[in-house]
C-alpha cells in the first residue's frame, strides 16, 4: 500500500492511494490555508470511522439484523500544545433499524476493536478509545 502527496500551492496539496483514489488537502486560512480541502487529522478520524463503520455493518449483516440505516461519529480530543496530537478518542456508532439486537451490536463492536480494523489497532495503541452506541428502533 502507497500514498503520495503532491502539493500546489500554499498548504493544498492533492493525495493518492494505491487504490488510484484522489483526496484534496488543505488547511485552514489562520494558519495559512485555503480551506478547500480535509485537513490531514480529519482524515485520520474519517480513516477510523470508515474502517470500523464497514466492520460493524458487515457483521450486523451477517448476524441478519434489520439495519436501515447506519452511522459512525468520530470525536477526538487534541492536546493544547504542538504537535496537538490526539488526547482521546470517542467512536459513538448510530444503528437504526427493526428489532436490532443490543447483544450483536456489542459483539459486533467488540470484533471491530480487536480483531478486525488495522485504523482502530493502530490508534488505539497512542490514544485511548472509548466506544458508544445507540439503536433507534425504525
Amino acid at each position: 500500500m502507497d500514498a503520495i502527496v503532491s502539493w500546489h500551492e500554499g498548504l493544498q496539496f492533492t493525495a493518492a492511494a494505491t487504490s488510484g483514489h484522489k483526496i484534496t488537502l488543505d488547511g485552514d486560512p489562520a494558519v495559512g490555508g485555503t480551506d478547500l480541502g480535509a485537513r490531514p487529522l480529519e482524515l485520520m478520524l474519517m480513516s477510523l470511522a470508515g474502517c470500523t463503520g464497514m466492520d460493524v455493518i458487515s457483521i450486523l449483516k451477517k448476524k441478519r439484523q434489520d439495519v436501515t440505516a447506519f452511522e459512525v461519529k468520530t470525536h477526538a480530543e487534541r492536546a493544547e500544545n504542538h504537535p496537538k496530537v490526539f488526547t482521546a478518542v470517542t467512536i459513538e456508532y448510530i444503528i437504526t433499524g427493526h428489532n436490532i439486537d443490543p447483544k450483536a451490536v456489542e459483539r459486533a463492536i467488540d470484533l471491530s476493536e480487536n480483531a478486525y480494523c488495522p485504523a482502530q489497532a493502530m490508534l488505539a495503541q497512542a490514544v485511548p478509545i472509548q466506544h458508544t452506541y445507540q439503536i433507534i428502533e425504525a
